[in-house]
């Protein structure tokens, strides 16, 4: 959950970025909106897209490995959704905060439908305008316009024109639509700041409108040689924003943008594809249609294997061996595992057979003492038991001897065989004492039942990052 969070943010960010360094200068003020609308939606969906084609020529070791054990004094947790009370903890406080954001919310509608009893209510063939007494207030909201008396008559003419725009474009839709979006995340910051560019977006489009039938000096000199009121409500389009105002006139006085300017847009392109390979490469591929394929591009791969392994098994190969063997080869998919050699089968599968396969792809993974159900089941309760071994075992001590600070990364890597045995332990780290208290916790676990692919006892290799962070 966390993970997915972290990413909507930072997509939202790469897509907001972009248009602010690139796209919010421009005039293309439709693309412009269009882009802000859709961007916000590509980032909360991106995270959950994984194509197929991306997956498949990507190595399966790549794609998973064992959660990270974080160390600290006596305490030990799994950065994962083992922790049970994070998940529950989390989806409290994210309701707790979508009830303050509606009532927030309601607040404001409740504010705005007020204003409507306290005016005087005009009802035009475009729109409903209501004249609020004692005020200067200007904005709209859906075809409702809102106007202080105390305004003049000559401003509030130009006043409805600007807000008639708002109401044609059907702006207010864009701000509840947001609006929508801040209750729903009320913790995600980028959503605030769509909004905050999308609204501003609207003016720019409202004055380009206006100018069109009315000279532009004239216009702002006459709407804003004073002061207005502003109502603070962030879902309706009002006419006077102080903090706008520059950016307003800066933008009337910008000359119209270039087509090729709209090459920009194409930036779009690779931030998305980017995206994409980074969901791939998170994310394990579970479609129906994937795992068909997978399927079938094994079974072509089984007999191509049946057929190297009996000839690799007399210990030697003829020529003519070798050639048809390697002719078969040819059927391969990226990624997939073919014998071309007697040496290369022995080195793979310990002299005796004993194939290793990716963890991800394994029809029953190895199973930790205890542990019991169905392959999810298997492979969250080995996760725990592993996670809980190595915080229970590691000498937490060594931080201080050794003098170390901060976090210490140890990336252990091992495979549990045929017989259910931890071989081929390696471990890699900052200090060579780490790796040896490493080595040491991996060669204390307890003999598992190995994985079984097909009916045979396989090995699975493993890799298993442990963050010490000594404080």
């Amino acid at each position: 959950m966390i993970h997915t969070l972290l990413q909507i943010l930072v997509f939202q960010t790469l897509f907001l970025a972009v248009y602010d360094l690139f796209l919010k200068k421009e005039t293309f003020f439709t693309l412009n909106r269009i882009y802000l609308l859709i961007t916000p939606i590509l980032g909360f969906a991106l995270p959950f897209v994984s194509i197929g084609f991306i997956q498949q020529n990507i190595p399966q070791e790549y794609i998973f490995q064992l959660p990270a054990v974080v160390i600290g004094g006596e305490v030990s947790e799994v950065s994962s959704s083992a922790n049970s009370w994070w998940p529950l903890n989390f989806g409290t406080v994210w309701i707790f905060g979508m009830f303050v954001s509606a009532v927030v919310f309601c607040r404001k509608l409740y504010k705005i439908t007020k204003q409507k009893f306290l005016g005087n209510t005009e009802k035009l063939p475009e729109f409903q305008l209501i004249i609020l007494p004692k005020t200067d207030v200007a904005f709209s909201f859906f075809n409702t316009i809102f106007l202080g008396e105390d305004i003049s008559e000559e401003k509030k003419a130009s006043i409805i024109a600007h807000e008639k725009i708002h109401i044609a474009q059907k702006h207010s839709v864009d701000l509840l639509f947001f609006e929508m979006l801040r209750i729903v995340f009320w913790f995600n910051p980028m959503i605030y700041l769509f909004q905050n560019r999308i609204a501003t977006l609207h003016e720019f489009i409202a004055d380009a409108k206006v100018t069109i039938l009315k000279d532009r000096k004239h216009y702002y000199q006459s709407l804003l040689s004073e002061v207005f009121q502003t109502e603070k409500i962030s879902f309706i389009n009002t006419f006077f924003n102080q903090s706008l105002i520059k950016k307003r006139i800066s933008m009337l006085q910008k000359s119209k943008s270039r087509k090729t300017a709209q090459l920009k847009y194409l930036l779009l392109l690779p931030a998305i594809c980017t995206m994409l390979i980074y969901t791939a490469c998170s994310n394990e591929p579970k479609t129906e249609e994937t795992q068909t394929v997978q399927q079938s591009d094994s079974e072509v791969m089984n007999k191509i294997n049946e057929l190297a392994e009996a000839i690799m098994k007399k210990g030697e190969m003829t020529p003519e061996e070798e050639k048809a063997l390697k002719l078969l080869t040819t059927e391969a998919q990226p990624g997939d595992k073919v014998y071309t050699s007697v040496q290369e089968y022995l080195d793979e599968t310990d002299g005796e057979g004993d194939m290793s396969v990716a963890f991800s792809e394994i029809e029953r993974v190895p199973t930790y003492p205890g542990c019991s159900g169905d392959n999810e089941m298997l492979k969250k309760c080995f996760t725990e038991r592993i996670s809980a071994f190595v915080g229970e075992n590691f000498n937490t001590k060594l931080g201080n001897d050794l003098g170390l600070t901060g976090r210490q990364r140890i990336v252990v890597q091992f495979k549990i065989d045929a017989s259910g045995d931890i071989v081929d332990v390696k471990a890699k780290a900052s200090k060579p004492e780490l790796e040896v208290e490493a080595l040491r916790i991996i060669a204390k676990l307890p003999q598992m039942q190995p994985g079984e692919q097909k009916g045979k006892k396989v090995s699975v290799i493993y890799s298993l990052p442990i963050i010490f962070e000594v404080k």
